[in-house]
C-alpha cells in the first residue's frame, strides 16, 4: 500500500523533460511520494520521440506513470506565478533545463529556497552548469559518444557503437535518485535544504569507472571478452550465450559438451591460452552446438552447471519463467499505446504501476489543491496560461 512507502508524503514539482529528470521522479513515484508534473501547452518532448501514438510514447509510459500532470505556459508572467506557487508547496523541485534557465523564470534553486530553506533541489544538465560546454546541446547518443560509451561499446573490428537503449539518461536518473535521497535524509535530520547538481557527462564517466581505470593501467582498452570460450553461438533452432571464465568453469563446459580431450590439452589449461586459441575454441563449440537444439544444450550446461543463457528478445523476457516467478511484470493499459507489461521497480517496495496522464490532465484538480480560486482558475484557463486536457471519450 501507498501508506507503507518510504515516501509517502512527499511532494516533488517535476520541471523536467525527456528521460533523466522524468524518470528520477518516476522513481520517487513508485516509492510512494505525490509527483505533480508541469508540461508546456505541446508536452513534454519525450511524448513525441521514438514509438509514439495519440500524444504518449514508450517514454512517456515508462517514466511518467501515476504523475498528476499540470499545464502551463512559463513564457508568460501569470505562468511563472503559478509555478512559485506550485513550487512553495513542494518538498523537491527536479529541473532539467539548459543552465540559467530556471532563474529566468524565478524557479532557480537561490530564488525558491529564500521562501523555503529546506526545499531539495535537483538540477539536471548536460555538461553541468558552467564550463566551456556548459551551453552545448546535449542527448543520449551525444553523451555515449562524447564521454567514452560508444568507445567502450567497441567490437572486434574497433568501431565505436551506440549501446542500444538510453544508457547516458538512465544513468544519469539513477544517480540523481540517489543524491536526491541523501539530501532528503540530511534535510530529516538537519532540518536543510540542498541544491543538487549533476550532468549526463559526470554520469557516464562514473559508470564507467572500472574502464577507465583499466585503460590508464593498460594505454589502451581491450576488445572482446576477457575469457575463451565466451560469445553466442547458434544452435539448430536459437542462440545461447556460453563462456568459461576460469579452468573450473572451463572443466564443466567440457564435461557437458563431452570433450574430455580438452582436459588433456595443454593448448587450454589456462585462460591465456586458451584465448591464444580462442578461435578454434569457438568454432569447435560452434560445429557442435549447431548439432542440437537449445533445449537440449540448455538441460545439458545446467546439469554441469556451465555458465550460459538463451539470448532472448523482450517477448521472451516477459515470458521469462523467473520473471514470471518474480512478478517482475505489471499490466499497464495506456489510452493511445493499449496494453503494456512493464517492469516494475526492483526490491518490490513500490506502487503497482499506473498509466502516464494526459497533457494537463490534472491542472485544475492540483491548483484548486494548491489554493488557486476558481474565478483565478477560470481567468487563466481563458487566457491559456494554463490548460485542462479534455476529458476521454
Amino acid at each position: 500500500m501507498a501508506e507503507n512507502l518510504p515516501f509517502t508524503g512527499l511532494r516533488i514539482l517535476d520541471l523536467s523533460q525527456g528521460i533523466a529528470g522524468p524518470y528520477c521522479t518516476e522513481i520517487f513515484w513508485q516509492q510512494g511520494a505525490e509527483v505533480i508534473k508541469v508540461e508546456p501547452p505541446a508536452g513534454d518532448w519525450g511524448r513525441h520521440v521514438g514509438v509514439n501514438r495519440d500524444g504518449q510514447s514508450a517514454v512517456s509510459t515508462s517514466y511518467n506513470g501515476g504523475k498528476q500532470s499540470v499545464c502551463i505556459d512559463a513564457r508568460t508572467e501569470a505562468g511563472q506565478q503559478v509555478l512559485r506557487r506550485l513550487a512553495a508547496q513542494a518538498d523537491m523541485v527536479v529541473q532539467n533545463f539548459r543552465p540559467g534557465v530556471a532563474d529566468k523564470l524565478g524557479m532557480g534553486y537561490a530564488q525558491l529556497a529564500q521562501d523555503r530553506p529546506d526545499l531539495v533541489y535537483v538540477s539536471i544538465s548536460g555538461y553541468g552548469k558552467d564550463g566551456p560546454y556548459a551551453a552545448a546541446p546535449a542527448s543520449d547518443s551525444v553523451m555515449q559518444a562524447d564521454s567514452g560509451l560508444m568507445f567502450s561499446n567497441q567490437g572486434m573490428d574497433r568501431m565505436p557503437r551506440r549501446v542500444g537503449f538510453l544508457l547516458a539518461d538512465i544513468a544519469t536518473a539513477l544517480y540523481a535518485a540517489q543524491q536526491a535521497t541523501t539530501a532528503l535524509y540530511q534535510r530529516a535530520v538537519q532540518g536543510v535544504g540542498s541544491h543538487i547538481e549533476l550532468s549526463l557527462f559526470e554520469a557516464c564517466a562514473a559508470l564507467q569507472s572500472n574502464d577507465i581505470a583499466s585503460f590508464q593501467v593498460l594505454g589502451d582498452k581491450p576488445v572482446g571478452a576477457v575469457s575463451a570460450p565466451n560469445g553466442v553461438f547458434d544452435t539448430a533452432d536459437g542462440r545461447l550465450s556460453v563462456l568459461a571464465l576460469n579452468n573450473d568453469q572451463f572443466a564443466r563446459l567440457c564435461n557437458a559438451l563431452e570433450r574430455p580431450e580438452w582436459l588433456a590439452d595443454e593448448r587450454f589449461d589456462s585462460n591465456e591460452k586458451r584465448m591464444a586459441h580462442r578461435d578454434f575454441l569457438h568454432a569447435a563449440l560452434a560445429e557442435q552446438l549447431r548439432a542440437a537444439g537449445s533445449e537440449h544444450w540448455e538441460a545439458s550446461f545446467r546439469q554441469h552447471d556451465v555458465l550460459h543463457a538463451v539470448v532472448r528478445d523482450y517477448e521472451d523476457l516477459v515470458a521469462h519463467p523467473q520473471a514470471v516467478h518474480l512478478g517482475m511484470f505489471e499490466p499497464v493499459t495506456q489510452p493511445g499505446l493499449g496494453n503494456l507489461f512493464l517492469p516494475g521497480l526492483p526490491g518490490g517496495r513500490g506502487r503497482r504501476l499506473q498509466p502516464a496522464p494526459r497533457i494537463g490532465e490534472h491542472t485544475v484538480d492540483v491548483l484548486s489543491k494548491a489554493g488557486l480560486g476558481q474565478e483565478e482558475i477560470n481567468r487563466l484557463l481563458s487566457q491559456e496560461v494554463i490548460r485542462q486536457a479534455q476529458a476521454d471519450k
